[in-house]
Formats: structure tokens, C-alpha cells, sequence
């Protein structure tokens, strides 16, 4: 099992539903925190683990829960598509050794496009400012009853420890999205009116489109911004 793959004091599912992906890790690990939104799927899960000590189902919104109160512990899930992009941008600031999800396929692509590829965006930086992300395997509509009508996909995410020289996460986050507003267009013409015609014209890359830079050139133009943008 990718997230526990040599066993673990504690994991944390999120979107646990029925349980079948809980007694599995309950299994490999020393205890499982289950957070689940539905209220009867938690009465569910309660009755259904009775006694078992070693889980600890919490009824609650995991956008609304800390989840690095119980330390760097790996994460696991089957995340809901329409809030995906949250979620996973919480779990990986949580600072877990890795993270494992079930995402729709499409989101995966984005998650680990590469620059010059139509799935490469913000997400795809805002997710590689803290962790690689590995496209495990495919999962088709048939593995699930009822079956969904999109693809699935399981990814990983590790921490890289890499900071590209960037204090201000925020910032570059606000930068990145302003890049990314208008993908067709050069960076000029989304930067400009944001911080300035002279200080974007004097770059080499203002005529370039964001989805052609990598990450790394991303961070050094951040570095470059006047000192009245990087407060």
C-alpha cells in the first residue's frame, strides 16, 4: 500500500465512506483518524468498527480541520472531484511525509503536467512549490459501484524540501495566478497591470506564455519584482 508501505503508527483518511480502504489500514498501521463529512456514513462507520480502539472517526468538514495537530503523519483519501483542489492544497501544506488520493484523472494530469503541455497551469505549480507528485496508476469507472462517469487516477505526493529561494509563499502563490489568469496570453499582457509596464518589459521572458516556464524560472522572476511586491 503506497502510503504505508512499511507500516505506520498513524494515518489519516479523509473521506473514509463505507470503511473498506480503513480496515486495510488498519492493517499496516497503529491507528487511523477517519474525518468524514456525511453524518450517517459516520454512524455507519462507528457501528460498523464498534470497539475498535485503534480508530477514531471524526464527523467533521476536513477543510475546517487542522490536520497538522496530529503531527507529519501520512494522508490518504478518495477526494470528492468538486473540492479536490482545496483539500489537496491543505493536506499538502500539513506537512505529511506523503500523501495519497484518488482524484479524477484529469486532475491528475494537471497535477503532474510539464511546462509546454496544455494540462500545465497554477495548480500544477501550486502544488510542485511543496511536493513531486507520481501518477501511481489509472482507475476505470467499473472498479466502483455505482460507477462514476469520469476516470480515476491515484497519485502521490512527497515533500521535496526545495524552497527555489522564495520567503514568501503567499506572494509567489498571487504571482503564479496572476501568470496563469489568461493562458493564452504572454506574460506581459497578464503582468503588466499588476506591477508595471517597465518592470515587466525589462524581463527577457515577458514575451513568453506562463504554461512554456518552468517553476524554477517562475522563482527567479519573483525575485526579481521591486521590493514593493515582495512585502
Amino acid at each position: 500500500m503506497a502510503v504505508c508501505p512499511e507500516g505506520e503508527e498513524l494515518v489519516i483518511e479523509i473521506g473514509p465512506g463505507k470503511g473498506a480502504l480503513t480496515e486495510k489500514l488498519l492493517k499496516r498501521s497503529g491507528s487511523v483518524i477517519a474525518i468524514e463529512l456525511d453524518p450517517d456514513l459516520v454512524a455507519y462507520l462507528r457501528e460498523k468498527f464498534e470497539g475498535e480502539t485503534r480508530l477514531k472517526v471524526i464527523h467533521a468538514d476536513v477543510l475546517h480541520v487542522d490536520l497538522a495537530q496530529w503531527g507529519p503523519v501520512p494522508i490518504v483519501g478518495n477526494l470528492p472531484y468538486y473540492i479536490t483542489s482545496p483539500i489537496l492544497e491543505k493536506s499538502v501544506r500539513a506537512g505529511a511525509p506523503r500523501t495519497v488520493f484518488l482524484i479524477q484523472k484529469e486532475f491528475a494530469h494537471r497535477l503532474v503536467a510539464q511546462p509546454n503541455s496544455r494540462d500545465y497551469g497554477y495548480l500544477t505549480l501550486q502544488t510542485a512549490l511543496f511536493a513531486d507528485t507520481k501518477m501511481l496508476f489509472e482507475v476505470k469507472p467499473g472498479a466502483f459501484k455505482p460507477p462514476p462517469k469520469v476516470d480515476s487516477a491515484v497519485v502521490m505526493l512527497t515533500p521535496h524540501g526545495r524552497d527555489y529561494g522564495i520567503v514568501d509563499h503567499e506572494g509567489f502563490l498571487k504571482f503564479l495566478s496572476h501568470s496563469f489568469r489568461q493562458k493564452r496570453k504572454t506574460l506581459r499582457n497578464n503582468l503588466f497591470a499588476v506591477y508595471g509596464k517597465e518592470t515587466i518589459d525589462a524581463w527577457p521572458e515577458a514575451g513568453l506564455r506562463a504554461e512554456q516556464i518552468p517553476i524554477e524560472k517562475f522563482a527567479e522572476m519573483f525575485r526579481r519584482l521591486p521590493p514593493a511586491f515582495l512585502q
